[in-house]
């Protein structure tokens, strides 16, 4: 383990949890104190500042120590660029709760029941007539997909590996050579 004197004013290291299975890379001032760092990563890990224990590993993995002094700064341990931070929760909860959407309860609404609705997307969208409420959208939509089937005739009666020529590339070719002649 190699120690420098002079260090960046902040960190970047990749932070560890027993509560979920991935790691995040963070940057964090070396002013923090343990305490504050564990507030932190409160919002990254999801387990209480309260009941964290943080371990300090190198960039090779290997255990360096345990950052265990709440009011010494982050940057008095030997935390350096690619270190990871693992936190081990003391608060009982299990591996992969956080990450498992489906224990998720969510809230859901009848499409009758968000139609009554006056303030919502949809009614805003009918009132001011947008999007797909808007006759003139609808009637370029319909436009537009009956002038598919055409467009897709014509193309596939083109032999393949027959040449073609843009006709807008090679109007601006004659028009510039037109107006360079007249010069």
């Amino acid at each position: 383990m190699e120690v420098t004197g002079l260090s960046a004013p902040t960190v970047n290291v990749f932070i560890s949890s027993s509560l979920n299975s991935f790691r995040s890379q963070k940057r964090y001032s070396r002013s923090l104190t343990i305490a504050e760092f564990k507030c932190k990563l409160q919002l990254v890990v999801g387990s209480p500042a309260s009941c964290m224990e943080l371990e300090l590993y190198g960039p090779d993995d290997k255990f360096y120590s345990k950052l265990d002094q709440e009011d010494a700064l982050l940057g008095s341990y030997p935390v350096d660029d690619g270190c990871r931070i693992h936190v081990i929760d003391h608060s009982g909860a299990r591996l992969g709760e956080y990450e498992d959407m489906s224990k998720v309860e969510k809230y859901e609404i009848s499409q009758e029941a968000y139609d009554q609705r006056q303030n919502s997307v949809r009614s805003f969208l009918k009132r001011n007539k947008l999007g797909r409420y808007s006759e003139e959208e609808r009637a370029q939509q319909e436009a537009e997909s009956s002038q598919r089937p055409t467009e897709e005739a014509q193309a596939g009666a083109i032999p393949v590996g027959s040449r073609c020529e843009d006709l807008q590339i090679s109007s601006l070719a004659t028009g510039s050579v037109s107006a360079m002649m007249s010069r």
